[in-house]
């Protein structure tokens, strides 16, 4: 391998993590080969660990990021767990009763909405390219099913990706910027709402990436209208999705390392008394609620998909640094080798002149 492409390697394989998954290691490269000077070498190895420093700094960030993220995602919990008990008891008063509610009306489908949430950075694994994946398979399901669609794209690397591909009917593209707030949960509850309630879709599916754990993320699309008269979170097939506890991780050192610690959170939810009772109409309560349930959700997958973003960008970067560090102790080993072969050769040099002026 010559010195000008030296760069080139580095890159290419010490980015790959971030472009791969991040369950296995790299292989050992051992066997690199470089032909460069001693000055170029120490540049590359200078370069090598200043890349390393960025990298191990991004994970860090990401760490301390994906804690808070996590803790977003329990804290909601007990609001969305009394939300759906308060609505299924008022649906299960309401069942006997001729009533009209427009987002849990069922009707035959002709044109899904697709809610699309990715990212709105790289350098964070497979993370994007596995949610755009499960959604072009879900495109290709609708075609064959003969069903009309259309894309909503929300973060930026959503956005990119269907805008270069106009053959996919973009409805709306949105962008989060930093953490998820009520305001951009409910941008998006507005725009579904209106476009369920005017019959322009029949269906509204919301695909995210779970998170699952620091290394896994499962995307999922769920039915997000119409809404499930049971108050439950269900997918396509009408499996419930519904977490029963969380699993949150922190990060310590140990001997000096960087080490995560797991640990279960099972939130408990009081059980709806059966003793209750609302002064206001059955239909005008649920008018309320109901919105108020959707934009929960919403941005309940919102935090999801940013806890699996940091963690697949932790992920990633912890690679990129492993990668750093394996490329710097090769390109070290190299220098020594050339550094010794050059003293070597200038001291057989001093000999030979020696014994010849002898």
């Amino acid at each position: 391998m010559s010195c000008s492409h030296l760069s080139t390697a580095w890159s290419s394989s010490a980015l790959a993590s971030s472009a791969s998954s991040t369950r296995g290691r790299s292989a050992p490269r051992s066997g690199l080969v470089v032909r460069c000077s001693l000055r170029e070498l120490r540049t590359r190895i200078d370069s090598v660990k200043n890349t390393q420093k960025i990298t191990e700094a991004m994970k860090l960030v990401a760490a301390a990021k994906v804690r808070r993220a996590q803790e977003a995602v329990v804290s909601s919990r007990p609001f969305s767990e009394a939300l759906v008990e308060v609505l299924y008891n008022m649906n299960q008063e309401i069942q006997t009763e001729d009533i009209d509610l427009p987002l849990t009306r069922t009707r035959p489908v002709k044109k899904v909405a697709l809610v699309v949430l990715t990212g709105e950075r790289g350098l964070c694994g497979s993370f994007n390219n596995n949610v755009l994946k499960k959604a072009e398979t879900r495109i290709e399901e609708l075609k064959q099913l003969g069903l009309q669609y259309s894309v909503i794209s929300v973060g930026k690397k959503g956005n990119a990706y269907f805008q270069r591909r106009p053959y996919i009917p973009l409805e709306r593209d949105l962008e989060v910027n930093g953490v998820p707030t009520v305001k951009d949960s409910q941008a998006i509850c507005d725009l579904v709402y209106s476009l369920f309630v005017s019959e322009e879709v029949d269906k509204v599916e919301l695909l995210y990436s779970k998170f699952v754990s620091l290394v896994r993320s499962d995307p999922i699309i769920q039915t997000l209208l119409p809404m499930s008269p049971k108050g439950e979170i269900c997918d396509i097939n009408g499996v419930c999705v519904d977490a029963t506890e969380d699993e949150l991780f922190r990060l310590t050192t140990k001997e000096g390392k960087l080490t995560v610690e797991r640990e279960k959170v099972k939130i408990e939810t009081q059980p709806f008394s059966p003793v209750v009772q609302f002064e206001q109409d059955p239909v005008q309560i649920l008018d309320a609620l109901l919105p108020l349930y959707l934009n929960s959700q919403i941005l309940r997958a919102l935090q999801e998909s940013l806890a699996s973003e940091l963690a697949a960008r932790m992920s990633a970067m912890s690679s990129a640094t492993d990668n750093a560090i394996e490329l710097a102790k090769n390109l070290s080993i190299t220098y020594n080798r050339q550094r010794q072969a050059k003293i070597t050769g200038e001291i057989l040099e001093i000999v030979a002149g020696a014994e010849a002026l002898a």
